[in-house]
């Protein structure tokens, strides 16, 4: 088995480094607001509806999470945590376990992390060169007055644009580069893509120059400006929105041609971002705080701050809390918490190791970094427990129930990134809707908890979806381990469909569309991913759950939260059987 292990860095805290110098730059002529007088007004931001936000998000948001940005933000946060432990503050322990639950308690940020708001708003950045790598120091406030000709990028777009001098980033060389709508430069290729805005996303992906790495959109509101001279090269997003929000941020990024980079900012009320500079295919971010130190780095390294004005669950500083008081003994924990700990998603899983080939997800274990030995294979955050109904099993998200939710991301451990054979014989990812992680809206998908639809034939060219059902599909099963390949039947997808709807869209029944039938059989995945390894003879039959209660002490312990997740751990295991057809048996309890 190739096995991929990936060590994150540390974060780096500069507070002992010496301020550096921040020398003035003879182009950076300066205005109050330019934005308010670069010609037509500035648009308000229009909301997006929430069919709008639904198809680009999807129903359950970025339900699929890489554990190497939950790692990255575990670095970061534990140092934050570092800095609280050093003021001599008492850190008691009072974790417990009832009705088959972990009771973890949050102290004073351990577990549950702090806010940290965006707070670079009329101020600015100066990065200059410096071995190979970069120093960075606050400078004078207050944006660049020529802000050049407008720009029309819409929603996760980019442009690219040539360079009026030869730009020297991480010891590279760069006539040329990508202005991309969500606050950010790329260079050697765009990055429009619609995946979160993360940590692991400015480490791994192009080198890139983030004043303010969010989810913004420009056709929604604001307006968009690029100066490019042989003195400077600049970029302003002047008052552009937040996807879908009406809080907006003024941004301004110049490159000089001695290879020095200013980030100037205007008014901010947006504040989830990430403010970085990255050379690109590299592991990890370092984190500081571009606020209140200066900060020297040496070599090709990532480094910046991560922005955010809510909490969140730290899943790699709980699960090693967990193994100090339990055995190495479960598949998945599934967590929750008594307020609310997940943005961008109604809950989500990390998978945290994978030994399986032949199902799409490439071989890899972390398993260590959570403190298991090697049986741990994924987490879910399911959020704050008071937001689902006191029956588990009433519909309270469109087609789902609570149980319908916790089987969905119970299943991101095997599903659904599986790939075909299509007529031409290349490898196809049409199955596959929204981040190519959950089946395609037109995938009759047996009314699957992985999304697809139920999908009647009428005939004629003509389709409807059905009401579905919360199940495993046999396909799903055989992914899972639980069936051979001559146990799944044909199915089919729907190409070149006519409709409105996109196969990014969670299941909705009583939709009817046109387009062309194509049947789909598993040997179609095998030669394209190859057989399953393990096969299903060698899988195992039982799926070892830990359900997993955090709290804060300074809140009230609300019984009713308690019986509410005793009700949904008890209930999901007859459940989960009778999605597998009773083919896989769900343990739910802290002891063999």
């Amino acid at each position: 088995m190739s096995v991929r292990r990936i060590t994150v860095a540390s974060v780096i805290v500069a507070a002992a480094l010496p301020w550096l110098p921040a020398p003035s730059s003879p182009v950076a002529a300066q205005s109050a607001d330019p934005c308010a007088t670069a010609g037509p007004a500035i648009t308000a931001a229009r909301i997006a509806s929430p069919l709008e936000r639904e198809r680009k998000y999807g129903r359950f948001g970025d339900d699929s999470r890489d554990i190497r940005d939950l790692l990255n933000v575990s670095s970061v946060a534990s140092q934050a945590r570092a800095r609280a432990a050093s003021s001599g503050r008492a850190q008691p322990v009072a974790d417990r376990d009832e009705n088959n639950i972990a009771i973890l308690e949050d102290n004073d940020g351990d577990l549950i992390t702090r806010m940290n708001p965006f707070d670079l708003t009329n101020s600015s950045l100066r990065f200059e060169p410096a071995n190979d790598g970069y120093g960075v120091a606050t400078a004078g406030a207050g944006l660049r007055g020529t802000l050049g000709r407008a720009l029309a990028l819409g929603d996760d777009d980019s442009v690219a644009q040539t360079l009026a001098f030869s730009f020297q980033f991480y010891g590279r060389r760069f006539s040329s580069l990508f202005i991309n709508s969500d606050g950010n430069l790329t260079f050697e290729e765009a990055d429009n893509a619609s995946t979160s805005r993360s940590l692991h996303r400015v480490a791994s992906g192009a080198p890139r120059i983030a004043a303010f790495f969010a989810d913004l959109d420009p056709s929604a509101g604001g307006r968009m400006f690029v100066d490019s001279t042989p003195e400077a090269f600049t970029v302003t997003w002047c008052a552009v929105p937040g996807f879908g929000l009406t809080e907006t941020v003024t941004v301004q990024t110049v490159l000089l041609p001695t290879g020095t980079i200013e980030f100037r900012y205007g008014a901010a009320s947006l504040g989830d971002a990430i403010v970085a500079l990255s050379p690109g295919r590299v592991e990890s971010v370092r984190g500081v705080d571009l606020n209140r130190i200066a900060f020297q780095g040496s070599g090709p390294i990532a480094f910046g701050e991560l922005f955010t004005p809510t909490s969140s669950l730290d899943l790699v500083a709980a699960s090693q809390r967990f193994y100090q008081r339990h055995p190495d003994d479960f598949d998945q924990l599934v967590f929750f918490a008594d307020t609310t700990v997940v943005t961008n998603a109604f809950a989500f899983e990390s998978t945290i190791r994978n030994e399986i080939s032949g199902i799409g997800i490439d071989q890899f274990d972390f398993s260590a970094e959570l403190g298991s030995g090697g049986t741990l294979r994924s987490v879910i955050n399911m959020d704050r427990i008071s937001k689902y109904p006191d029956t588990p099993e009433q519909r309270m998200f469109g087609e789902n129930s609570t149980l319908g939710i916790l089987a969905h991301e119970t299943g991101h451990r095997w599903l659904a990134r599986i790939m075909f054979s299509n007529v031409n014989r290349q490898v196809s990812d049409q199955l596959l809707g929204r981040q190519l992680a959950h089946w395609s809206f037109f995938v009759d998908s047996d009314g699957s908890v992985m999304e697809g639809n139920e999908i009647e034939d009428l005939g004629g060219g003509v389709f409807r979806t059905a009401s579905t059902t919360e199940k495993y599909s046999r396909l799903d099963q055989y992914a899972m381990g639980l069936v051979p390949p001559g146990d799944v039947p044909s199915w089919f997808f729907v190409d070149v469909p006519i409709t409105s709807r996109n196969r990014e869209e969670p299941a909705v029944a009583g939709v009817t569309f046109n387009g062309t039938r194509r049947n789909v059989i598993i040997q179609d995945v095998i030669e394209a991913l190859g057989p399953r390894v393990p096969a299903a003879e060698e899988s195992p039959r039982l799926h070892r759950q830990a359900f997993i209660f955090v709290r804060r002490p300074s809140a009230v312990l609300d019984q009713l939260d308690l019986a509410r997740l005793r009700r949904i751990r008890e209930q999901f295991g007859p459940f989960f059987s009778r999605a597998t057809e009773n083919r896989m048996t769900l343990r739910t309890t802290l002891t063999p």
